[in-house]
């Protein structure tokens, strides 16, 4: 995991080091103060073999020299340091949340079925920001903190070699100490993770659906279905907390007895004159920069800990496996006719499910207009998604222009069809720019045109800032015919030679119906159109109508022959009072 981590690390790796060589200097100014108070004691102010004013002159430089250090070579470096720091992790958590957000466009509809989109979202912001530890403690300060031990126990051996070994006794003790405790501790920040994911997950739903939850008044069960998910990352906390809380307590009690030793020694030390004062005042100066690295050590496992447990649930999301993949050899493809064929055709949604579709065999040819119809449940919907590949067959084949789809590039297959759905989404954007999802090359022109197309530039013209006009998320400023004709209008702007029109008017009200059917009538025109609807009155001129019924072709023909027949359509057709 770490070395699959260190790639997005690597492009940086000159900036680390350099972060990591500026931080030994950082580190390495303060401990001056120790050499400079046993200077002063043992120098200056013991020193009997020189005057006081040769006591105040020489304090007086090595003051001028200290303040010199710390006021004007400290600053710049400490501000080098934390920007370089800084700039490094940001720039690398760019860069995986790119990686995954690619990946993320690339993952088939039945990862989004199978994962709510607040743990998706989770793992993209919270878990990836998490990984940033592991840069600035992992990378960057553990390093600094043992460069730290390394230079603060060679001057102690320098001072005093067997004081040195006094303060390195419970070394043993803080390692099995920091290796039993920490173990567990990475297991409960995992857990800790999902559980946050699953509250951000259920917030993220209620959110979305907050106008359900009003409409049913159901404020106060929701209360309390919050209260059990939020109650249960709760008690995730306090287990990661109380263990935590168990290994810190540990780890500063073995480091607290590591000083009272060294003063216990070099006290001795000193009383029976093995050591000068000044030795000892600096000994014990330097036992801070010695232990105070030892207990940042253990908040960066800690640290470091979270850090481990959020990549393995980002690498978790980078290792999902793409449903939907380009075969070697696939090409772009060109539609030229868009004639539709499908062979045997059969498919489920997961393995170990029953098959939605069995035995489908159809031809649509180019330019037809054909429909799908049939109770809900029937089929139609999964259907039509297997032409763009948003679900793969199960069995059989699906050719255009007599080419299995799956030799295309399925980015290229899905620009040449255009799909107009119940529901489309629009982003919390401008007009404009959501027409311009139909084609982002677009000039301002064609989008007008396309607009008029769609019967919405008039609509449009009359918003406060016409094109220009935010539509707010999902589009909720406007009403549901004027976000139909916004769609419609990308997919004229888009001109593909297939259509899919998914119930694309089924949720509008009768006026707005007839405003899309007839903007839905000029984008069919010479296209090879597949139509799903509820309504039949919508669907009566199709060239093909086909029932669907259990994921079976039960009936296929024109309306009047359908009508003729008595059969599935006859019914559909009469329960509708048509």
């Amino acid at each position: 995991m770490i070395r699959r981590y260190l790639q997005f690390v690597k492009p940086y790796k000159w900036r680390i080091i350099a972060t990591i060589i500026i931080g030994i200097i950082k580190f390495g100014i303060p401990m001056l103060i120790p050499l400079l108070i046993k200077f002063v004691i043992d120098d200056v102010i013991n020193n009997s073999g020189i005057t006081t004013n040769e006591k105040f002159m020489r304090l007086g430089i090595a003051l001028g020299i200290a303040l010199f250090i710390f006021v004007i070579v400290r600053p710049p470096i400490e501000f080098l340091r934390q920007y370089l720091a800084q700039w490094t992790s940001n720039k690398i958590l760019y860069d995986i949340r790119k990686k995954l957000y690619t990946h993320l466009q690339a993952l088939s509809a039945r990862f989004y079925a199978n994962n709510q989109t607040g743990q998706v979202i989770s793992r993209v912001i919270n878990d990836v920001e998490q990984t940033k530890d592991f840069i600035l403690t992992g990378l960057m300060n553990i390093w600094l903190d043992c460069v730290t031990i390394v230079i603060a126990l060679s001057i102690m051996i320098f001072l005093d070699f067997k004081l040195t070994l006094a303060a390195v006794l419970i070394f043993p003790v803080y390692i099995l100490t920091v290796y039993f405790f920490f173990g567990r501790l990475r297991k409960l920040t995992r857990k800790r993770s999902q559980a946050l994911a699953e509250v951000q997950g259920f917030l993220h739903e209620r959110v979305q659906g907050m106008s359900i939850i009003k409409s049913f008044a159901i404020e106060d069960n929701e209360a309390r279905n919050f209260d059990k998910h939020n109650k249960h990352f709760l008690e995730r906390a306090f287990n990661h907390t109380r263990w935590n809380a168990y290994s810190f307590s540990a780890i500063n009690t073995v480091t607290d007895i590591g000083p009272l030793i060294v003063i216990g020694v070099g006290a001795y030390f000193a009383i029976t004159g093995s050591i000068t004062v000044g030795t000892l005042a600096a000994f014990v100066g330097y036992l801070e920069q010695l232990f105070g690295p030892l207990r940042r050590l253990v908040s960066s496992f800690t640290t470091l800990t979270q850090s481990f447990a959020s990549m393995d649930r980002v690498f978790q999301l980078m290792d999902e496996d793409y449903d939907i993949k380009n075969k070697k050899g696939a090409q772009p493809i060109e539609i030229k006719k868009g004639n539709i064929e499908l062979n045997d055709v059969s498919f489920k949604y997961n393995y170990n499910e029953a098959k939605v579709l069995k035995n489908i065999n159809l031809n649509v040819n180019q330019g037809e207009t054909v429909a799908f119809v049939g109770m809900s449940g029937g089929g139609k919907s999964t259907l039509i998604n297997l032409i763009p590949r948003f679900y793969d067959v199960s069995e059989g084949e699906i050719k255009i222009d007599d080419t299995n789809i799956k030799s295309y590039l399925t980015g290229s297959l899905r620009n040449q069809i255009g799909l107009v759905q119940q529901d489309n989404i629009l982003f919390s954007d401008t007009i404009k720019e959501n027409i311009l999802l139909g084609r982002p090359d677009a000039t301002e022109d064609e989008v007008i045109e396309a607009a008029k197309m769609a019967n919405a530039h008039d609509f449009i013209m009359n918003l406060p800032e016409g094109y220009d006009t935010e539509v707010g998320e999902r589009g909720v400023k406007l009403s549901g015919g004027q976000k139909q004709r916004v769609s419609i209008a990308r997919i004229f702007l888009n001109n593909p030679p297939i259509i899919i029109l998914d119930e694309a008017t089924s949720a509008l009200d009768l006026e707005s119906e007839s405003i899309i059917q007839e903007t839905l009538n000029i984008l069919s025109e010479n296209r090879t159109t597949l139509i799903v609807a509820h309504r039949l009155s919508t669907i009566t001129h199709a060239d093909k109508i086909v029932v669907l019924e259990n994921g079976q072709i039960v009936e296929t023909g024109t309306h009047q022959e359908l009508i003729d027949k008595k059969g599935a359509y006859e019914h559909l057709y009469s329960i509708q009072n048509l």
